[in-house]
C-alpha cells in the first residue's frame, strides 16, 4: 500500500481496485512469503530430533492452521480493521495496537537477517570463504541485506517483478528432493529409521515445533494485505488456509525426508543439507544446482520481506503509530525513508551477533524472529476471544502460541519481550506530541 508523494496513504479499510489480488494471487502471496530460507536449513537443525521432528512438524502445521483460521475469521468479521494489528486495536485499544505492531516490526527486522544468513550458508557451499571465521557470515548477510534494499529502492514494481521470477524458481529444489526421496525409498537405497515410541519426548517435540514454526511464519500475509485482496471476506480465508496447508505439507515431506534419510551426524553438520542430500544419492553437479536454487529462494524471500518491513514502517506512520516522516513516499511510491531505516536496523541485528557461527547465528535469529512474531499471533487470538469471534479455535490458538513461546526458551522469548518494551519511549513521544 503505497501512499502519494506527500505521505498520504489509503486508510487501512479502503480497498483499491487497481492492483487488487484475486484468490490465486492471494494464495501465491501467502506461499511466496512462507517459502524462503527455513526449509533449506531446517533439516540440519531438526536432524538430532529424529521422529520427534516429524511430530513437531505435524504439531506446528496444526497450530498454524488454527491461527490462520482465527485470522481469517477476524478478517471476515472486521474487514475495516486493515490487518492483524487493527484487530488488536479494535479489541484492546490503540496502545495495545502500537506495541503489537512494534514487536511485529521487530520480527520483520530479525527475519530478514535470518533469511540473509540462510542465503549465505548455501552460498558457502559454492564459495567456502563465506563460511570461514567468526565475522564473515554476518558481514556477507549484511551485504545481501543492502543488495535487496537497493532492489527495493528502484520501486515496488521492480521488487515485485524480481519476486515473481524467484517464486517461480524456488519450488524446483523442493520437487527435486521429494521425487528423489520417493525414488530412494522405492529402490531400497535407503530406509527410514524405525519409529521408537520410547525416543519420543514432549520436550523434544516442543523444541522441534518451535524451530519448524519459523518456516511457516508469513501465513498472516493475506490478512495483512486485506486492503489489496479482492472479495476479502471469502478470499482471505481461502488463501490463508490453503496456502498454509499446502506449504506445511510440502515442508513436512521435504524436511522429514532429508532429516530421516541422511545419517543424523551428516545432516546435523551440513551447511547446505539440500545439496548434501542430493549429492549423496544422486550427483554432485545436480547438488550444486540445487544449492543455486536454494540461494535464489532465500534471496527471493529476502526481497519480499524487505519490501514488507518497509511497508510496515510506512503503514504504522500512516496510522500515526510512528512519526509521519516515515510515511512519505517518492514518485515511484517507495517509502525510501522507511526502507533505509529498516536496512540500518536489520544490519545492526546482524552485527550484534557477528561472533556466532553460521548455524548458531541462524538458529538464534530463528528463535528470536519466531518469538517476536508469536506475540502478534497471541494478541490476535486474544482479540478474537475478546470480540467473541471463533472463541474455541482462538483459545486453542492462544494456548499454542504460549506453548511455543515457552518452547523458544527464556532467552529468545525474554529478549523479544524486552524488544517490545523498548517501543515504550516511542509511544510516550507520540503521546507527548499528540500524534496518537
Amino acid at each position: 500500500m503505497a501512499g502519494d508523494q506527500d505521505g498520504q496513504s489509503e486508510g487501512p479499510g479502503i480497498r483499491s481496485s487497481a492492483g487488487s489480488l484475486g484468490l490465486t494471487a492471494a494464495i501465491a502471496l501467502v506461499m511466496g512469503n512462507m517459502i524462503g530460507s527455513g526449509v533449506f536449513l531446517l533439516p540440519a537443525s531438526l536432524a538430532p530430533f529424529g521422529w520427534n521432528g516429524v511430530i513437531g512438524w505435524a504439531t506446528t502445521i496444526s497450530g498454524a492452521l488454527i491461527l490462520a483460521y482465527v485470522l481469517s475469521r477476524l478478517t471476515r468479521a472486521r474487514p475495516a480493521a486493515g490487518g492483524p494489528a487493527g484487530f488488536v486495536t479494535d479489541a484492546f485499544g490503540r496502545r495495545a495496537g502500537f506495541f503489537i505492531s512494534w514487536i511485529y516490526l521487530v520480527s520483520l527486522w530479525t527475519s530478514v537477517v535470518t533469511i540473509a544468513v540462510a542465503a549465505v550458508s548455501y552460498l558457502s557451499s559454492m564459495v567456502p570463504f563465506l563460511g570461514y571465521g567468526e565475522h564473515v557470515p554476518a558481514l556477507a548477510a549484511i551485504a545481501l541485506l543492502w543488495l535487496m534494499t537497493l532492489v527495493n529502492l528502484r520501486g515496488t514494481r521492480a521488487a515485485g517483478n524480481f519476486q515473481i521470477v524467484t517464486l517461480a524458481l524456488k519450488v524446483i529444489p523442493l520437487l527435486v528432493v521429494i521425487l528423489l526421496a520417493i525414488y530412494i525409498l522405492s529402490s531400497g537405497k535407503a530406509q527410514l529409521p524405525a519409529f521408537d515410541a520410547g525416543q519420543v519426548h514432549l520436550g523434544a517435540i516442543n523444541g522441534a515445533a518451535t524451530l519448524t514454526l519459523w518456516a511457516l511464519l508469513g501465513f498472516e500475509s493475506a490478512s495483512v494485505a486485506a486492503a489489496r485482496v479482492r472479495n476479502p471476506e471469502v478470499n482471505i480465508a481461502r488463501a490463508t488456509l490453503w496456502g498454509t496447508a499446502l506449504t506445511g505439507v510440502l515442508y513436512l515431506m521435504v524436511c522429514s525426508a532429508i532429516a530421516l534419510l541422511l545419517p543424523s551426524d551428516v545432516a546435523a553438520h551440513s551447511a547446505a543439507p539440500f545439496a548434501t542430500f542430493v549429492a549423496r544419492f544422486l550427483d554432485g553437479d545436480v547438488a550444486t544446482l540445487v544449492a543455486v536454487f536454494a540461494v535464489i529462494s532465500c534471496i527471493g524471500a529476502l526481497n519480499g520481506w524487505t519490501l514488507l518491513e518497509a511497508e510496515m514502517v510506512r503503514d504504522m506512520a500512516a496510522r500515526r503509530l510512528l512519526p509521519r516522516w516515515f510515511a512519505e513516499t517518492d514518485a515511484r511510491g517507495t517509502a525510501r525513508r522507511a526502507l533505509l531505516i529498516s536496512a540500518v536496523i536489520a544490519s545492526f541485528f546482524a552485527a550484534m551477533n557477528a561472533s556466532r557461527t553460521m548455524q548458531a547465528l541462524f538458529e538464534y535469529l530463528l528463535l528470536l524472529s519466531t518469538s517476536a512474531t508469536l506475540w502478534l499471533y497471541l494478541a490476535c487470538a486474544l482479540a478474537a476471544l475478546k470480540l467473541g469471534i471463533a472463541r474455541i479455535p482462538a483459545l486453542i490458538g492462544a494456548l499454542y502460541a504460549l506453548w511455543t513461546l515457552w518452547g523458544a526458551g527464556i532467552g529468545a522469548s525474554g529478549l523479544s519481550f524486552v524488544l517490545m518494551v523498548l517501543g515504550l519511549p516511542i509511544w510516550l513521544w507520540l503521546k507527548r506530541n499528540e500524534i496518537d
